[in-house]
């Protein structure tokens, strides 16, 4: 097995195991195991993992899995999600703001991205703020609409 395999199974066990809330617990947790790992190389693991922060509903977030990758499964993610974390979105030219509750962005953000809407270029999410750019002002729009359904529920 790989140095990186070996690594990235570390960070599996020690994510299954506790309730890791940062790179930086995660980090240490791999010094005492032995992995000495730059904060870069370690978003790079996550990011291969499929590892993202959600909250843990007592006000806290944590890492977690995403074990599948299918449309289908994002959607369903999102429609569940979005309820519970979104507050507020507004536009401005091809920009949508979605406001989140605490430690809501990341995992909103992550599964957008993930959904791949035609109208949507990207994200970039804080912790309570998602900027979603969009391909154009029509498509903002639509975007819009479908994320104000869920603030409605």
């Amino acid at each position: 097995m790989s140095d990186k395999r070996e690594r990235q199974q570390t960070i599996r066990e020690i994510v299954a195991a506790h309730a890791v809330a940062s790179q930086e617990e995660l980090r240490r947790q791999l010094a005492g195991r032995g992995w000495d790992v730059t904060q870069s190389t370690l978003s790079r693991d996550l990011r291969e993992l499929r590892l993202a922060r959600i909250p843990d509903g007592q006000g806290r977030a944590r890492y977690a899995f995403s074990d599948q990758t299918n449309g289908d499964y994002e959607l369903a993610r999102l429609e569940r999600m979005l309820p519970e974390l979104l507050v507020a979105v507004e536009g401005v030219q091809v920009l949508v703001v979605a406001r989140t509750m605490k430690s809501g962005a990341q995992p909103v953000a992550e599964a957008l991205d993930q959904l791949e809407w035609p109208d949507v270029a990207g994200t970039i999410a804080g912790d309570d703020t998602v900027l979603i750019i969009c391909r154009s002002t029509e498509g903002r729009e639509r975007v819009l609409r479908k994320l104000r359904t869920y603030i409605d529920r």
